[in-house]
């Protein structure tokens, strides 16, 4: 018979259907741009949130691919008109290279 006593158990209790491999949200924050295209794009990026990182990558491509065609149409947009010039530019002044 020994006379060792045993030492009570280190095991920390685990939460009821706590995986520590399932996905978890980062909560990254998201501050709007105030361009609805762009904002809808950065709240896509929470879609991650919910899937394995596997799933990671679809997200990103998805969300870059719109984040790309959304820089695209400000680039086809047509601004405003360019001012005309008050005065044509080819020509020199008359007061230059008249001497008196």
């Amino acid at each position: 018979m020994s006379d060792a006593v045993p030492e009570p158990s280190q095991e920390v209790p685990v939460e009821a259907g706590y995986d520590p491999a399932a996905p978890a949200p980062l909560n990254v924050p998201r501050t709007p741009t105030d361009n609805a295209e762009v904002d809808a794009q950065l709240e896509r990026l929470g879609d991650a949130d919910h899937l394995a990182t596997d799933g990671h990558i679809e997200v990103y491509e998805d969300v870059h691919r719109g984040l790309r065609d959304a820089l695209t149409a400000l680039d086809a947009r047509p601004g405003p008109p360019a001012p005309s010039p008050s005065y044509d530019q080819r020509a020199p002044s008359p007061s230059y290279g008249t001497r008196s």
